[in-house]
């Protein structure tokens, strides 16, 4: 069993790396886009039906306006290097949701949730900038296709998408809702921190072409660093860089993301 999947993954690694755009890192994505986009379709269309939409409608304007921003910076910079055919089957969509979590993300099609908790941390528009971006960077970079590649191999042998969803239905949805942080669990540690390393580069490239100020990411990740009190696990147990690492390495990215102002 183990000979076959090691087997497998050299074989999937072979036939299905791509390339993550602006960071240009190899990448092994298992799962056709189209079948992503489906999922993603059908697993949103359920998480609205069960959320309650903010009546609040300067802050649920608030919110498509930065992400519809945010959705013209990243064609613009797609068209700009030829590929904007990657983006094809998006169907940009943003949603504010009323629920206490300090949460946002964003599942493959660019469809977007900001939960109404996370406004008094981000306090203004460029804050939420930094993290629709950051969530937008994830589904742009593939992210959510790289974990559940990683995890059926390890959990289904390498199964195809389409028997993992007749066969073990509820787990191919956990996953899905895991890898695009709906769920949560600890999944796989250090590949999820390179993860969110780099959608903090993209995020703060695409929030820049976008026409927010990046350097709004240090005081919004210092807020969010207060209002965790503490709390948050080592950094070793966690899916996410700490805090103040985080805020070190943007701190190191700014020059760059700074030279796509106006872009």
């Amino acid at each position: 069993m183990i000979q076959r999947l090691v087997l497998f993954s050299l074989l999937a690694l072979l036939l299905s790396c791509s390339t993550v755009p602006i960071t240009g890192r190899n990448q092994l994505n298992l799962i056709p886009v189209e079948s992503l986009n489906q999922m993603s379709l059908q697993q949103y269309n359920e998480v609205l039906s069960e959320a309650t939409l903010s009546a609040n409608r300067q802050q649920t304007a608030m919110v498509r306006r930065v992400g519809e921003r945010i959705q013209a910076a990243v064609e613009r910079y797609f068209a700009s290097m030829g590929l904007s055919g990657e983006l094809r089957g998006y169907d940009w969509t943003f949603n504010l949701v009323e629920d206490e979590q300090l949460n946002a993300w964003c599942m493959p099609g660019g469809r977007v949730v900001v939960y109404t908790g996370l406004l008094p941390v981000t306090q203004s528009e460029a804050g939420l900038a930094v993290v629709m971006g950051h969530e937008i960077a994830h589904a742009i970079a593939q992210h959510g296709n790289e974990r559940m590649s990683q995890q059926m191999v390890m959990q289904f042998g390498g199964m195809a998408l389409q028997k993992a969803i007749e066969e073990e239905p509820e787990q191919t949805q956990g996953l899905f809702m895991t890898a695009y942080g709906v769920g949560g669990t600890l999944g796989m540690l250090k590949y999820s921190r390179d993860h969110e390393s780099e959608a903090d580069r993209l995020g703060l490239i695409f929030m820049t072409m976008a026409g927010y100020d990046p350097n709004e990411a240090i005081p919004f990740w210092e807020r969010m660093s207060a209002m965790k009190g503490g709390a948050a696990p080592p950094e070793f147990l966690s899916t996410h860089p700490s805090d103040a690492t985080r805020i070190r390495n943007i701190r190191k990215l700014l020059p760059e993301a700074l030279g796509y102002e106006g872009k």
